[in-house]
């Protein structure tokens, strides 16, 4: 086992022309900290912060002292801060996969509907998967840019034969260089090893793998098996225990492990109950988020696998990813091959030599086992109870429109998301928007802090009657521009929350005291993350979905396209204050009434 291991003969093509990722300047950081507190905090308690923050970044202050730790960092090693990132972001968190973590992609519904169509589709999509894996293998994988930037493409043969596990304190992921041939199929909560090669290293056909398919149907029908995935879906401290008493037991143990080694999980969900077409988005998403529940879908997931791609009766299908390995435009990029490699006939006969009947990974249920499994299926059923999902597509105009008018779409479509919250709460939160650092070896993401100071001006004055249409466009763009300036800084790599972790995890590195600066009220109020976004921008009519940060937040994807946008919008049931549907409407009105505010005409 070797965590995060990059293949040798794939380093010089992923690496080559990928510059190292810079410690911003700190006096800029803690500039760019104070401007985004402005918004949210009185000027009383804003007056405080900053007196402290002046004296954490005071010439032969504290501040000085650990910046230069980072830099000494940066130099010795590939990323300063994208490993602490990950550690202290995923696995050092004890929440919940489910929800709280792993983000769902759910694509639309193919043509399709009964088992046997099931079938045929996924083991396209399998083919498809292993002719990805074969491209990233062989060097074929083209090199993404950004802005022109070429990108780190190291997460790529990562996505393969990884998988979290959990611990008592924090998590820790494998990645199993020596590529296994198999790949885990669930159906009925029922797992099976599936080997997807030849003896002769050559991958099997698509009707090879259909054939293959229709054995581990034959071999599941529905039973009182017990669902072990559920395991995977608890608290990380819970899971953990359970998970060392669980391989206590050899069959366990070994059953595990092929779980964890293969290249990936294909879930073979069974038919749920129907529902309108207009809840059916929300739905098909929550499938694929969680399973479910219980009584559905949701034991046939591993929730720790990097990659579980999911497959319905129905035509319904998405992928679950695993965070701490795989994050959204990989992903997207893997996605986008799949569909183009299902819309091409089966290039391959298949041979006549006969293949082994898949395996089927049996486990030893105790008494213990069998007490963690009800606790995690009551855990669970509560969790998806308490999530609201909400999926739209806004289809009266995409990103064309920002274009039209010298926008930004993505920064349009923050703005937006920031008017209709006040609009519902009365009120601006703490918001943070995930972007990409992968213009930077080994980077992964930053957070794009909003409100910002423009933001509110144009919150504040969209419904004042005594200004007129142009002053507000003005507003708005004066918002939208601020905002994109905000990226800009982001993608050369001066975003500010990295660094302020940095910052923090370098003086515990040290043996200091946390700094003031981290303790006081207003970076808990700036880190309270009430809005939760996302963009993934996709060449397919894609939708991803992840829950709210925090128990009175919200989270929201959306997926320009052209002329439409796709979004999805969670919130927890539990929280009073939230509403997804109540958001949701809001946002589609907000969006129409920016579009007649930049084209009264329309």
């Amino acid at each position: 086992k070797a965590a995060f291991a990059v293949p040798q003969r794939l380093d010089a093509c992923f690496f080559s022309s990928v510059p190292s990722q810079p410690v911003p300047p700190l006096a800029q950081t803690l500039q760019g900290y104070l401007k985004a507190l402005e918004p949210l905090l009185p000027p009383q308690e804003l007056s405080h912060t900053r007196r402290m923050v002046q004296e954490f970044g005071r010439s032969g202050g504290l501040g000085p002292q650990l910046q230069e730790g980072l830099e000494r960092r940066a130099m010795l090693t590939k990323n300063w801060i994208s490993p602490s990132w990950v550690q202290w972001a995923y696995l050092e968190s004890r929440q919940p996969l489910p929800v709280h973590s792993s983000p769902a992609i759910s694509l639309p519904r193919r043509d399709y509907n009964g088992w046997r169509s099931q079938l045929v589709f996924a083991s396209k999509l399998i083919a498809a998967v292993l002719d990805f894996k074969a491209k990233i293998n062989t060097g074929q994988l083209p090199v993404e840019h950004m802005r022109g930037k070429p990108l780190c493409m190291e997460l790529y043969p990562l996505l393969f034969s990884s998988c979290r596990i959990p611990g008592p304190k924090h998590d820790y992921v494998t990645h199993h260089r020596r590529s296994p041939t198999h790949i885990t199929v669930v159906r009925n909560y029922q797992f099976f090893q599936l080997e997807v090669y030849n003896s002769d290293g050559s991958r099997l056909t698509e009707s090879q793998i259909h054939s293959q398919l229709l054995r581990i149907r034959s071999q599941s029908w529905k039973t009182d098996k017990e669902p072990m995935g559920i395991l995977t879906s608890e608290h990380r401290h819970t899971w953990g225990q359970a998970y060392n008493r669980l391989l206590t037991d050899k069959l366990n143990r070994e059953s595990v492990r092929m779980i964890e080694t293969g290249l990936f999980s294909l879930c073979l969900d069974s038919p749920v109950m129907r529902i309108s077409d207009e809840k059916y988005a929300s739905r098909k998403a929550a499938q694929v988020l969680h399973g479910g529940g219980t009584f559905s879908n949701s034991g046939n997931r591993w929730f720790d696998k990097t990659l579980q791609f999911v497959v319905g009766e129905d035509g319904s299908w998405g992928l679950l990813y695993e965070q701490a390995t795989a994050e959204g435009p990989p992903i997207a990029t893997l996605l986008h091959h799949i569909l183009d490699y299902c819309e091409k006939p089966d290039p391959k006969r298949a041979p006549l030599v006969p293949l082994p009947m898949p395996k089927k990974l049996y486990f030893h249920i105790d008494r213990e086992i069998k007490r963690d499994i009800e606790h995690a299926k009551q855990n669970l059923d509560i969790l998806i109870n308490d999530l609201d999902v909400n999926v739209f597509n806004f289809k009266r105009f995409g990103k064309e429109l920002p274009k039209q008018h010298r926008l930004s779409p993505h920064s349009f479509i923050q703005v937006a998301m920031q008017l209709a919250y006040y609009r519902v709460h009365n009120e601006v939160c703490a918001t943070c928007d995930m972007v990409s650092q992968r213009m930077f070896r080994g980077g992964r993401t930053e957070f794009v802090r909003s409100p910002i100071n423009q933001t509110l001006r144009f919150i504040l004055a969209f419904d004042d009657a005594s200004l007129s249409r142009e002053a507000k466009v003005q507003l708005f763009r004066e918002a939208v521009d601020a905002y994109s300036e905000l990226i800009a800084q982001a993608f050369k790599g001066h975003g500010i929350d990295r660094h302020l972790l940095g910052l923090k995890l370098q003086a515990i590195e040290e043996g200091y005291s946390i700094p003031k600066v981290f303790m006081d009220t207003a970076y808990g109020v700036a880190t309270h993350w009430k809005l939760r976004t996302g963009q993934v921008p996709a060449n397919t009519d894609s939708v991803m979905c992840f829950g709210p940060l925090v128990p009175d937040g919200y989270a929201i994807c959306y997926n320009p396209q052209a002329d439409h946008v796709h979004f999805s919008i969670t919130a927890f049931n539990c929280c009073e204050e939230t509403n997804a549907e109540k958001l949701a409407l809001t946002l589609k009105d907000t969006l129409c009434r920016l579009q007649e505010l930049l084209q009264p005409t329309v």
